[in-house]
């Protein structure tokens, strides 16, 4: 398969772009009057006027596909007014599909997802390769390289916590953040703010997904780190 950088460390292979590609087709002639955002197409301003956005990442988690790995998905989702009304993930390699709409629930291959309901936050599954020494307290489980995947396990009840301080892009999480929240997780931004979709800049410092309960004490434990490497990021 044939794959390049972007950016250093930011892998793309020729797969992406045929999904993208295939994806902005079959989309575009579903709904044509929605905008569409992807991470693998020229960004087009015209999508800031639309009411409908598709939000799409054709394959997120490319080092997993490239490795041959199963820890990959594409992620499509339909942001409505800056939200997401919509999320689908297609995980083939792990026979999985997971689908959400907003105040209908969610599912994994059909099967209704109930989030995790952890009350305590030490000892919360975190899918990591490692944690630093000042989050010991929390439990390591499996990481796909997806980062939709891994908050699609908290809406599996798989993990009870995802949390990243960098910035990323609207596309990695549309669809599995509603995913998650219509499993009945709780659903911010690394400051214990909401998130928002369809943006003039499709980024966002930090997110936190997590079981309900546990979100004040992780809003807590990352605010501080946060703040100290917001602006030092983008």
């Amino acid at each position: 398969m044939e794959s390049w950088e972007k950016v250093p460390g930011h892998p793309v292979c020729a797969a992406d772009l045929a999904v993208d590609t295939f994806l902005k087709r079959e989309l575009g002639a579903l709904l044509p009057s929605a905008g569409w955002l992807s991470e693998e197409t020229a960004d087009d301003p015209r999508r800031l006027g639309k009411g409908l956005i598709w939000l799409v990442d054709p394959i997120d988690g490319t080092r997993d596909y490239l490795r041959g790995r199963s820890g990959w998905a594409v992620s499509v989702a339909l942001i409505s007014s800056g939200r997401p009304l919509i999320g689908m993930l297609a995980a083939p390699a792990r026979g999985e599909e997971w689908l959400a709409v907003a105040g209908q629930g969610a599912t994994r291959n059909g099967e209704r997802l109930v989030a995790s309901t952890r009350s305590r936050f030490a000892g919360a599954r975190v899918p990591t390769d490692a944690l630093p020494k000042e989050d010991s307290d929390l439990v390591v489980v499996d990481k796909p390289n997806s980062i939709a995947l891994r908050i699609a396990m908290v809406a599996a009840d798989e993990a009870d916590l995802v949390a990243t301080l960098r910035w990323g892009y609207e596309w990695d999480i549309g669809a599995s953040t509603l995913i998650a929240r219509e499993a009945g997780a709780e659903v911010t931004d690394a400051f214990g703010q909401p998130l928002a979709y369809n943006k003039r800049d499709p980024r966002a410092f930090g997110l936190l997904v997590c079981a309900p309960s546990i979100h004040p004490d992780a809003v807590d434990r990352l605010s501080d780190r946060a703040a100290v490497l917001a602006p030092q990021t983008k």
